[in-house]
C-alpha cells in the first residue's frame, strides 16, 4: 500500500472494494463462531500494533523497549499492511503540516483522500518520507519490512484460509483489517473537524469522547496534537485511554521502559488559553 507512482490509481479502489466484499459474501454463504473470535482477536492485536507500535513507539518514542519487542510491534502493526518507517515520516509530516494543502490526510481535502486515498497516494516520495524516519532506517530488520510491507498481511490471510476456511479468510482477517482501516481514517477525519478543542493548537484537532473510547484512547486527538510526544493520550483521569493502561502493564513486565508522561505545565496548558479564560469569565 504505496504511493500513486506504485500504483495505478485504479488499482487501491479495486482493492478496497474486494477487500469489502469479502464478509459480505462470507455471511451470504454463512460463517462460523470461531471466525468471529478470530476477528476480535486480530483486531485487537493489530488495534495495539497500531496504535501502540506505529503511532505511539515508532512515530513519537514515547517510551523504550527492547529490539526483540520494537519487532514484535512491528509484526502486529505488519497484519494490517503497517510498516513502522513509513508510518513513522508519513505521521511526523502530518504534524509538521497538520490540516494545511502539505496534510497526508487532511479532511480539509475532502472526505475521499482523508479516509482511503491517503493510504495509497499521500502526495510525497518514498525518499521524503523516509528522510523524516532516519532513527528508524538504521534498523536492517525494519528496512526489509519497508520494502516487503505486504509479506506479513499476506501470511496471515494465507494462515486464515489454511485454518479455517474462506469464512475465517473473509471474517477473521479481512474484516479485522476493515475495523483497523476504518477506525484510523475515523480519527484521522471527525478529530480534525469536531469542536472539542481544549487546546489552542495551530490545527483544527479535537478530543471525540466516542472515538476515545472505540479506539482504545486514540480518540483524544487535541490532547495528542498539543503534547504529542507522551505515551498518553487521554491526559486525565475521565478521558479512557487502554492502550496507555497496557503500556502501563508492560512497563511492570520490564517490556517497556521510559513511558514519557505528560507535565502538568503542558496538560493545565488549557486554562491560560485566550478563549479557554474568555470561556470561564462567562460561566
Amino acid at each position: 500500500m504505496r504511493t500513486s507512482m506504485a500504483f495505478p490509481r485504479a488499482v487501491p479502489a479495486l482493492f478496497l472494494l474486494l477487500l469489502h466484499m469479502q464478509p459480505v459474501i462470507a455471511m451470504i454463504r454463512g460463517t462460523h463462531v470461531r471466525d468471529w473470535i478470530v476477528c476480535i482477536c486480530l483486531y485487537m492485536l493489530s488495534a495495539f500494533g497500531l496504535g501502540v507500535g506505529l503511532h505511539r513507539y515508532f512515530a513519537h518514542r514515547s517510551f523504550q523497549t527492547s529490539r526483540s519487542f520494537q519487532f514484535t510491534l512491528c509484526l502486529l502493526a505488519g497484519m494490517d499492511f503497517g510498516d513502522p518507517v513509513w508510518f513513522a515520516g508519513k505521521h511526523r509530516l502530518h504534524h509538521k503540516h497538520s490540516d494545511t494543502t502539505l496534510d497526508v490526510h487532511s479532511p480539509n481535502q475532502g472526505f475521499w483522500f482523508c479516509w482511503f486515498s491517503s493510504i495509497f497516494d499521500e502526495g510525497y516520495t518514498d525518499e521524503e518520507i523516509l528522510a523524516r524516519a532516519r532513527d528508524l532506517t538504521q534498523y536492517s530488520e525494519l528496512m526489509w519490512i519497508h520494502r516487503h510491507y505486504y509479506v506479513i498481511p499476506i501470511a496471515v490471510a494465507f494462515t486464515t484460509h489454511f485454518v479455517g476456511g474462506y469464512s475465517m479468510f473473509a471474517i477473521g482477517y479481512c474484516l479485522s483489517l476493515l475495523l483497523a482501516l476504518h477506525a484510523a481514517s475515523a480519527v484521522n477525519y471527525y478529530c480534525h473537524k469536531g469542536k472539542n478543542r481544549r487546546y489552542e493548537t495551530q490545527d483544527r484537532s479535537t478530543n471525540n469522547s466516542v472515538l476515545g473510547v472505540l479506539t482504545f484512547g486514540e480518540g483524544w486527538h487535541n490532547n495528542h496534537h498539543h503534547y504529542p510526544g507522551t505515551a498518553r493520550a487521554g491526559f486525565f483521569w475521565w478521558e479512557l485511554d487502554v492502550f496507555y493502561y497496557v503500556l502501563k502493564g508492560l512497563s511492570l513486565l520490564g517490556l517497556v521502559w521510559n513511558l514519557r508522561e505528560v507535565p502538568n505545565r503542558v496538560k493545565y496548558d488549557f486554562a491560560r488559553s485566550p478563549n479557554n479564560l474568555r470561556r470561564l469569565s462567562n460561566g
